[in-house]
């Protein structure tokens, strides 16, 4: 399991955001930082808003580590196009994110635990890497065992979101394809991202 399932939600309060937009996070009630009185906020600097910036997209595909977030960066930088545009196209072809994606369980979280357990083929294949970059026309399901686990029937079944439309899936088979790589504004973030904000960060 990722390090920081247990304490997914501490990031919502580090950030004062509900990051993902679930109902069960503390911060719809308690919108203070972590900490025995929370830290005052103050007003950021350009340097803390990047920051901020990076650490909510970080956060959001599952609090990504910082070097291979910073691989992503590179390899956005090098494509042609809007190196925003770039990272955010990577970022959601990551299998997890694509697991999360596609409804088979209720957090990304989840989903990386999938993934590095086993559960989910691309194309036939079984893929146990999170960060594997799913292609367009790739098929990714869950192996026929693994359809019942409670995990995938809660977030397949869960209302709290829908699945994109960059995304088909068919929840009877739990299989889905990855139809292409979205426009950022196609992204349903539940708050606002500004990977302009991120790009500014690394291109210090």
């Amino acid at each position: 399991m990722s390090k920081r399932a247990g304490s997914k939600y501490k990031i919502n309060r580090r950030l004062g955001v509900n990051l993902w937009g679930r109902p069960k996070s503390p911060i719809n009630r308690r919108e203070n930082p972590p900490g025995q009185h929370g830290a005052r906020r103050r007003k950021p600097t350009d340097f803390g808003t990047q920051l901020m910036a990076k650490q909510k997209l970080k956060g959001y595909y599952g609090n990504i580590g910082e070097k291979q977030f910073r691989r992503l960066y590179a390899e956005a930088v090098r494509r042609k196009g809007d190196t925003g545009e770039n990272l955010i196209q990577l970022l959601e072809r990551r299998l997890d994110a694509v697991v999360y994606r596609m409804k088979y369980v209720p957090t990304v979280f989840a989903a990386r635990q999938l993934v590095n357990h086993g559960h989910v083929k691309v194309n036939g294949k079984r893929v146990n890497v999170p960060s594997y970059q799913v292609r367009d026309g790739d098929v990714v399901e869950l192996k026929e065992k693994s359809r019942e686990l409670p995990v995938v029937l809660g977030g397949s079944q869960s209302a709290e979101r829908d699945v994109p439309e960059y995304i088909e899936v068919d929840h009877g088979k739990m299989r889905g394809t990855f139809l292409r790589a979205p426009t950022f504004t196609e992204v349903p973030y539940p708050v606002p991202m500004e990977p302009n904000l991120v790009i500014e960060f690394y291109s210090r």
